[in-house]
């Protein structure tokens, strides 16, 4: 009968995962009702800037990846293909640009890997986060609690379920115990975990690491034509990333990896 306690073991983790997730999904609610209050009150007319609206969608790095790409469409920095960066204009023209051409360094030229690395870590970008966090656009660091976090462990267990039914399946069993009826047993907490997922891509998705609902709202309502080409191109940067929105080239500077060296 040791399914038995595989099969206990996964209810555990099936059900631990969509308390969680509920329990998410209430918080967010509270919070986003807190926010909305908050912000309509103090900035009714709040709108993001770049570098705002790259931290609510994905982070410090992608802060960094939208100042190098900013730079590079002004020419003050060239991008390879290689992935090196090399700087063309030292003179940052803000507290952001400043931290990328310290992070290249005096030599002028750097591997965009670590350049984004120092930069995602820069007192500039985290200058910008505690100023989300203050206006409750962001999720102070560190916290779990997020519905994407625990959708994230929804499936988690939701894998975990999966395996620990295949593994019952592989053990003997009673032979009074129809296979069959195994699997179905395991069937129930898998069904519990994906009908969590499902619930909350109808109810919460978008869920972001990031941003608050408050903060998800105002990126939702960013408008990309009217600022021109240039603005539209670098927001779409910022919002999507470098591989959704930028030409081959730029996509290959960014993924380029070093190659290890062959002794």
């Amino acid at each position: 009968m040791f399914w038995v306690l595989l099969l206990l073991l996964a209810w555990a983790f099936a059900g631990a995962a969509c308390v969680r997730l509920c329990l998410a999904a209430v918080r967010a609610a509270d919070a986003d009702a807190a926010d909305a209050s908050a912000v309509t009150a103090t900035a009714p007319e709040r709108r993001l800037t770049l570098y705002e609206a790259a931290f609510l969608s994905g982070g410090p790095a992608r802060v960094a990846e939208v100042t190098l790409v900013a730079m590079a469409r002004q020419r003050r920095l060239l991008l390879a293909h290689t992935g090196w960066a090399t700087v063309v204009d030292p003179l940052g023209r803000d507290e952001m640009e400043r931290s990328v051409i310290g992070a290249i360094g005096p030599q002028g030229q750097s591997r965009i890997a670590p350049v984004r690395a120092r930069v995602a870590g820069a007192e500039a970008v985290r200058r910008v986060a505690d100023g989300l966090v203050r206006a409750g656009l962001a999720v102070p660091e560190g916290a779990g609690t997020t519905v994407g976090a625990a959708v994230r462990r929804v499936r988690a267990a939701t894998l975990g379920v999966a395996v620990l039914g295949v593994t019952a399946l592989l053990l003997p069993v009673p032979s009074d115990t129809p296979r069959l009826l195994v699997a179905l047993w395991f069937a129930l907490p898998l069904t519990l975990s994906l009908s969590c997922l499902a619930l909350a891509r109808w109810e919460a998705h978008p869920y972001s690491r990031w941003a608050s609902p408050a903060g998800q709202r105002l990126l939702d309502a960013l408008t990309w034509g009217p600022a021109g080409e240039e603005r539209s191109f670098l927001t779409s940067v910022a919002v999507r990333g470098v591989r959704a929105s930028g030409g081959p080239e730029l996509r290959a500077a960014f993924a380029h990896r070093e190659q290890p060296r062959r002794e």
